[in-house]
C-alpha cells in the first residue's frame, strides 16, 4: 500500500476523487511528520496546525460534494518567511524584524489559496535571504535531510528540506542569485526559477531586478501544477507579465526529442568544479541524447558576470540595512553588514551601468538560444558541505559563497527560466543537481525537459532524514 508521504500532487488529487484518501488524512499525515522530523531539520518558523486542519475539513466537504474549489483543492503548501501570509509575521530570518502580522497575502499566496491549496507553515531562510546557505540568527541552522551535518543551501532553506521529505507538497521559494536552485541541488529536489515577471511579487524584494519567485517540490509534476496557479497576472507587481500563462501541464510529457541542447560544463568561466559534480552532471547531460535530443558541448561565450551581480545586489543589501534602525544594526549578521557597506559605496552611475550590463547578457543569451533550445550546466560547483560554513571548509572556493554558485546567478541577471533536477548521489550519499536553462519565456519547455529526465531517470527520495547531528 502506497504511503501518503510517497504521493505527489496529481496522485493525491486522484485519491481525493476516488475517495481513497481525504484531505484531512493527508494534512494530518503531513503535520505528524513535521512534528516528528522538524526538530532534526529546523526547517519551520511556525506551523499552524489548527488552521490547516480547518482548511482540510472544508476541502473534504467540497470533495464529498464533487465541488472542489480549484485545481489544487486539498494540496498542502508552505510559505517562505520573506513572503507575506496574512495574519502571520514575516521575519525574513532576522532578529531585527518584528512579530507584526502581515495584513494581506502576497500574490503567490493568494493564487494558491484561490486554487484550494492548504497552507501548513512558514519556512526558514538566512537573514534577508542574503546568502546561499540555510542558517540565520533568528532560527538557527536548517539541516539537510540527506545528512544533517550539512547545509541545505539557501536562501529557500526550509522549503528545500521540507520538500525533500514531502512535508507539504508545494513550497514557495524565492531566487535572487540561486536561492531556489541552490537548496534544490543540495537537497535532491526539483526547483524552478521561472522567467522574470512570470510569477508576480509583492511586496517587492530589495533585490528586485534579479529576484524571482517559483516552485520547489519533490518532483516535476507538482511544480507544473503549482505554476498553473501562481503564474497568473497580478496588478500589484508592475514588472509582472500581463499575459495569461500557458497550460504548463498540457505539454509536460512531450519530451525533448529533436531539441538542440548545449552542454556547458563550466559555462566558460567557472574555474573550480568538484570532480564528482563534474562526472555526475556530464553523465546526466549526455543522457539527453538517449532521450532524443541533439546534445553538443558549447559555451554561451559569457565572462563571469559576478561584478554585474554585485553592482545590483550589494545596493539591495544596503537598502535592507539602511531601513533597520541604527540601534538594531548590531543584531545583523556581520558579513551582511559588510556586504551592505560595500553597497553603500556604489555610485549611482555604476548601479545604472550594472543594470544596463544585464541587457548585454540577455542579448548574448538570446543569440545563443537561436541555435540551442536548452542549455545544460551543473547546478552548483560542489555538493553540500558542513553547515555553519560560508564555503566548503577545504578552501577550494575561497571565502565568498558566490564562488561555488557560478552557474546560478548569471540567469538571475538574464531573467531566463532555469531549473535544477537531481542527477545522482556522491560517494558520500549527497545529491548533485543538473541545471536546465531555457530562453526567456520558455518555462513550459524547461518543465517538459525536466519531466523527460525525471521520467527516464527517477531520482532517489528519502522517507526520513539521515540524522548525523543533534543539538
Amino acid at each position: 500500500m502506497t504511503e501518503i508521504r510517497d504521493l505527489d500532487g496529481a496522485a493525491t488529487l486522484a485519491a481525493y476523487r476516488d475517495r481513497t484518501l481525504s484531505p484531512r488524512e493527508a494534512v494530518s499525515d503531513a503535520l505528524a511528520r513535521i512534528d516528528r522530523f522538524g526538530p532534526d531539520l529546523d526547517a519551520f518558523v511556525l506551523v499552524d496546525r489548527d488552521r490547516a486542519m480547518e482548511a482540510a475539513a472544508a476541502a473534504e466537504a467540497r470533495w464529498a460534494k464533487g465541488e472542489p474549489r480549484g485545481p489544487l483543492d486539498g494540496l498542502t503548501f508552505t510559505v517562505k518567511d520573506n513572503i507575506a501570509w496574512a495574519g502571520y509575521p514575516m521575519r525574513r530570518g532576522s532578529l531585527t524584524t518584528a512579530d507584526t502580522p502581515a495584513t494581506e497575502n502576497a500574490p503567490i499566496v493568494d493564487r494558491l489559496l484561490e486554487a484550494g491549496a492548504i497552507p501548513l507553515a512558514k519556512t526558514t531562510m538566512p537573514e534577508f535571504g542574503w546568502k546561499g546557505l540555510g542558517d540565520s540568527s533568528h532560527t538557527g541552522s536548517t539541516r539537510n535531510p540527506w545528512d544533517t551535518r550539512t547545509t541545505t543551501g539557501g536562501s529557500s532553506a526550509g522549503a528545500a528540506a521540507a520538500a525533500a521529505l514531502n512535508l507539504g507538497l508545494l513550497h514557495i521559494g524565492t531566487d535572487g542569485a540561486g536561492s531556489i536552485r541552490i537548496p534544490a541541488a543540495f537537497c535532491g529536489i526539483y526547483g524552478l526559477k521561472p522567467s522574470f515577471g512570470r510569477v508576480p511579487a509583492f511586496p517587492p524584494s530589495p533585490f528586485g531586478p534579479v529576484a524571482h519567485l517559483g516552485p520547489m517540490t519533490r518532483g516535476v509534476r507538482d511544480s507544473a501544477l503549482m505554476m498553473q496557479a501562481i503564474a497568473r497576472p497580478d496588478p500589484r507587481d508592475m514588472a509582472a507579465s500581463l499575459a495569461e500563462p500557458p497550460d504548463y501541464c498540457a505539454g509536460l510529457e512531450d519530451g525533448v526529442r529533436g531539441l538542440r541542447v548545449a552542454w556547458s560544463p563550466r559555462l566558460g568561466f567557472a574555474t573550480t568544479v568538484d570532480p564528482e559534480v563534474a562526472r555526475l552532471t556530464e553523465a546526466a547531460a549526455r543522457r539527453f541524447a538517449e532521450l532524443g535530443a541533439i546534445v553538443e558541448e558549447a559555451d554561451p561565450g559569457l565572462s563571469d558576470p559576478v561584478e554585474t551581480l554585485n553592482g545590483i545586489w550589494l545596493v539591495g543589501a544596503w537598502c535592507v540595512l539602511r531601513a533597520i534602525p541604527e540601534e538594531k544594526r548590531g543584531l545583523v549578521e556581520p558579513a551582511l553588514r559588510a556586504a551592505a557597506e560595500r553597497g553603500r559605496q556604489i555610485a549611482a552611475p555604476d548601479f545604472v551601468a550594472a543594470l544596463n550590463a544585464r541587457g548585454a547578457l540577455f542579448t548574448a543569451m538570446a543569440r545563443f538560444h537561436r541555435t540551442y533550445d536548452l542549455l545544460l550546466t551543473p547546478a552548483l560547483a560542489t555538493p553540500a558541505f558542513a553547515a555553519g560554513n560560508l564555503t566548503p571548509p577545504d578552501g577550494r572556493f575561497g571565502d565568498d559563497w558566490l564562488n561555488w554558485t557560478p552557474f546560478s546567478y548569471p540567469f538571475n541577471l538574464t531573467g531566463q527560466p532555469a531549473a535544477t533536477v537531481p542527477c545522482g548521489l556522491t560517494e558520500a550519499g549527497l545529491p548533485v543537481g543538473l541545471q536546465i536553462v531555457g530562453p526567456m519565456g520558455a518555462d513550459a519547455r524547461v518543465l517538459a525537459a525536466s519531466r523527460a529526465y525525471e521520467a527516464a531517470y527517477p531520482w532517489a527520495v528519502l522517507a526520513e532524514p539521515r540524522v548525523t547531528h543533534r543539538g
